[in-house]
């Protein structure tokens, strides 16, 4: 897809020394904005995406054709009221939507990265979108808010940089990767190294694409973000456009049909290495192991008002892993809130039409910036 015509993007001319030992400069970092920059810059929102995410936020995006990912909740008069705030949203690097990852010509070689693209972590990704604030001459981030991923960075964005906000809203996250979602992103890996058409990274230049590979790895993730109880009320067993059993491996039943179609429609926005990358730093992600076990070292610097979220039926980043961050901030006599939203939508459900969590996000950040 071409999405040259379609994207804002600041060239970061700092070098920038990546975890992995690398560094880099002069690379693209591509960005959106939505509402407006008040007079004194202090109305600033930096929204982090998650894995499958992007800098298009709310609103058509320009490239898909298809809403924004956090349309329910960014906008005017919505949780995060664009009449309020000026919203800003980068594209991880790493990523697929015009911030420098493997899809780009390495300058050197003249060839596309691949896999010779260096390895990136969340780190890496916070500490280059920390440019877009010299960038609009901000100061001090009104907030930060974002989940699953998003709310990793959220977490390492106030570890690195303890003056740059003043709330802080990590949503359906973790202080660090778990065995579990390391596995799942394991399987998704498998699956597009295991296609033909990966050769070792270089289909773009081979122009073929892992599409098969690709789609099964978005098939298997997908299946971690629901609940066991919405999946059941939605499909069940019920069958797909058919009343009786086909006894063959066509998609007999509605889920199987629902996830293939979530793999196909994927693989015509996403990149396959991005995949790779992207799902690698979210495993390598560890706070507490990066202060040395004590994760309340992390934010002992901010005097950031934090406010955590998580839901009921989340089993991907479970409520007890979003209590442990809350733990870790009271230990230190941090200004913490929490609460845990009842869905049964899973962890998706910071993406969804959840009332409750719409209500919750909207009442704390309006509050917080009326008290400023």
């Amino acid at each position: 897809m071409n999405i040259k015509e379609n994207i804002k993007t600041l060239v970061i001319k700092k070098r920038l020394k990546l975890d992995c030992g690398k560094t880099i400069n002069n690379f693209p970092l591509a960005y959106e904005t939505y509402g407006s920059l008040n007079k004194n810059k202090d109305n600033a929102i930096l929204v982090f995406h998650a894995l499958t995410g992007d800098q298009f936020v709310t609103g058509i995006n320009p490239v898909t054709k298809k809403d924004g990912w956090w349309s329910y909740a960014v906008g005017p008069n919505k949780s995060i009221d664009t009449n309020k705030y000026f919203v800003i949203c980068a594209n991880v690097i790493g990523g697929c939507m015009g911030s420098f990852g493997p899809s780009h010509k390495n300058p050197d070689t003249n060839k596309i990265y691949g896999t010779d693209f260096p390895v990136i972590t969340i780190n890496d990704m916070v500490n280059a979108q920390v440019n877009l604030l010299d960038h609009f001459d901000i100061k001090k981030l009104f907030s930060i808010v974002g989940g699953s991923m998003g709310g990793m960075q959220v977490l390492q964005f106030i570890s690195n940089f303890p003056d740059k906000a003043s709330t802080v809203v990590p949503i359906a996250c973790t202080s660090s990767h778990s065995a579990q979602n390391i596995a799942f992103n394991e399987l998704g890996r498998q699956a597009i190294a295991s296609d033909h058409n990966w050769s070792d990274g270089k289909y773009l230049s081979n122009n073929t694409l892992p599409d098969k590979g690709l789609s099964v790895a978005r098939m298997a993730a997908h299946i971690t973000y629901l609940s066991k109880k919405g999946l059941q009320e939605k499909f069940g067993r019920k069958l797909q456009e058919r009343d009786a059993l086909k006894f063959g491996f066509d998609a007999d039943f509605q889920i199987e049909s629902y996830l293939r179609y979530q793999g196909s429609v994927f693989v015509d926005r996403f990149d396959a290495n991005s995949y790779l990358y992207i799902t690698r730093a979210m495993d390598y992600f560890d706070l507490v192991k990066q202060f040395d076990g004590n994760l309340s070292n992390a934010f002992k610097k901010t005097k950031a008002k934090f406010f955590v979220i998580s839901f009921t039926s989340d089993w991907l980043y479970p409520t007890q892993e979003n209590k442990d961050i809350v733990i870790a901030l009271n230990a230190i006599g941090a200004d913490v809130g929490f609460v845990e939203i009842k869905s049964d939508k899973g962890h998706d459900s910071f993406l969804l039409d959840v009332p409750d969590f719409l209500k919750t996000l909207k009442n704390f950040l309006d509050k917080s910036y009326s008290e400023r």
